[in-house]
């Protein structure tokens, strides 16, 4: 069996032009919006080599944590690694925390 291979048509075009893509979802979630100082960075490397998947998670606990003591600096911390593990996890414990005050 042969395999033709043709140039694409003139008259094939995407369902959606460029611009409405980036209309609906102009930030993609890999863009780095919100960076993480290269100091929270590396701990969240080390706090992931440690724990794994579960790292982000456990940086949320030791947030929680933080905030129940009242430990706003140490909460920072925490919710900065956290969110350069998973920053939708970081963004809904900020969220919530800001509620709560």
């Amino acid at each position: 069996m042969s395999i033709k291979f043709a140039a694409p048509s003139a008259k094939l075009r995407p369902r959606m032009s460029a611009d409405r893509v980036r209309a609906i979802r102009p930030v993609h979630d890999n863009d780095n919006g919100d960076l993480v100082g290269e100091t929270h960075m590396h701990a969240a490397l080390r706090h992931f080599a440690k724990y794994g998947l579960n790292a982000a998670q456990h940086a949320r606990e030791q947030a929680i944590a933080a905030a129940r003591n009242g430990d706003r600096r140490t909460f920072e911390w925490w919710l900065e690694i956290c969110r350069a593990l998973d920053r939708p996890m970081a963004r809904k414990l900020d969220r919530a925390t800001k509620n709560a005050s």
